[in-house]
């Protein structure tokens, strides 16, 4: 099975969505994030960390508030924003990494 840290080393970039199950926001954020590990799965991993649930995870990447969207390749942070946006923008963000 792979880890996290697996994932994030990989060549293909990784959009990690930092949540929590209590913030609206992020329920705003899920089915954007679902369409697009969907559309992308060819080219690109999608993956939500729960803060709450993997609080070690959260402070490595000393994430301060929920959501915040990450995207790694190859283990390095090549993009971040806190809060959410819209799917088009974010798709356009990843696919700048493939």
């Amino acid at each position: 099975m792979e880890t996290f840290n697996d994932i994030i080393q990989s060549n293909k970039p990784t959009l990690v969505d930092f949540y929590a199950t209590w913030c609206g926001p992020c329920k705003a954020m899920t089915p954007i994030i679902q369409q697009l590990g969907k559309e992308l799965q060819s080219t690109a991993r999608v993956l939500k960390i729960d803060v709450d649930k993997n609080p070690a995870t959260a402070a490595r990447f000393q994430i301060r508030s929920v959501p915040t969207l990450m995207i790694f390749k190859n283990g390095n942070i090549v993009w971040q924003q806190p809060g959410g946006m819209d799917k088009n923008s974010l798709k356009n963000i990843i696919l700048k990494y493939v």
